[in-house]
């Protein structure tokens, strides 16, 4: 990666993401036939979370002691980012130790900040802006159920349906690398951010990338479904008033049954059967959740390996 750090999906060229998926798959082979990768040996990922985690934490974690290396994990009451340090000062603290880093914070603002102020690689592990890790981790899997594990999906078609948020953001900044045709559908006022959504289709080169409110007109001869919950971590507040606003957009049988017959459903987890999604979808034959929570694993040990070695 030309880049030093990934801060979003926007940090990478076509060709990178092409280069990180076939990483990813090839980890994934090396994992299962127990074949040694120890690409990071003695390196150490510093974990600096403001959010609480299940799939981030644990991959990051993994991930590291797979390449050879060691993760410190920081949780939200070991820094205080911001408040009993600042974001700059904990940069340049972690850069004299450290060889990368993996932040989770709730506003991208702050993951910029680290990677301005870090003489060490930082690694978008969430933000309210993008969470790249899983779009990666997402395509990661597209790959494998819709190309046979090679990185050819152009001309496929994703349908998301639901928040227009993070990680709807970077799957249309993924998109348009990958010559995917996306249509977001989102309630009105929920729509993904506009400036990203003109990147993604200034960087577009064969792709189509729509935003309408009609859940349907997403769903329609999609080749993969994709939601995610409908309040994020930080939206408690909102919660009851999203429920009503979202009512629609739940993802079931008969909203699949408007996408073509080999159709993905995917879902980045966690995910609240019986709002954005039925269960008979999520445990369904067509859901893919679980191998899409396996590959964040994969796809951030391609990163780490690209950043860090």
């Amino acid at each position: 990666m030309k880049k030093e750090n990934f801060v979003g999906i926007s940090d990478i060229t076509s060709e990178e993401i092409k280069v990180l998926l076939g990483l990813a798959i090839e980890f994934k082979k090396k994992l299962r036939r127990r074949e040694e990768h120890k690409y990071l040996k003695d390196r150490i990922l510093a974990m600096v979370f403001e959010k609480p985690s299940l799939r981030t934490r644990v991959t990051f974690e993994c991930g590291m002691s797979q390449l050879g290396g060691h993760a410190i994990y920081l949780a939200p009451s070991d820094i205080g980012v911001g408040n009993r340090e600042s974001v700059s000062d904990v940069a340049r603290n972690l850069s004299r130790w450290v060889n990368g880093m993996a932040a989770r914070t709730f506003t991208h603002s702050t993951v910029k900040e680290l990677a301005e102020n870090s003489s060490i690689p930082v690694i978008n592990a969430l933000s309210d802006l993008e969470h790249p890790c899983q779009a990666l981790a997402d395509f990661q899997t597209i790959c494998e159920h819709k190309s046979g594990g090679s990185v050819r999906l152009a001309g496929l078609r994703v349908g998301y349906i639901g928040d227009g948020n993070n990680v709807c953001n970077s799957l249309l900044l993924a998109s348009a690398l990958l010559d995917v045709d996306m249509v977001a559908g989102c309630p009105q006022g929920y729509e993904p951010d506009t400036q990203v959504l003109d990147m993604a289709r200034n960087l577009a080169r064969k792709s189509t990338l729509n935003v309408v409110n009609d859940p349907e007109q997403a769903a329609k001869d999609a080749d993969v479904i994709y939601t995610d919950t409908w309040a994020s971590m930080g939206q408690e507040d909102e919660r009851e008033e999203r429920l009503k606003v979202f009512k629609d957009f739940q993802v079931t049988g008969a909203m699949m049954g408007l996408a073509r017959k080999d159709a993905l459903f995917m879902h980045c987890l966690p995910a609240h059967r019986g709002e954005e999604v039925s269960s008979e979808v999520i445990d369904g034959p067509q859901s893919v959740v679980f191998d899409q929570a396996e590959n964040r694993l994969h796809s951030q040990k391609a990163v780490m390996v690209e950043l860090m070695r």
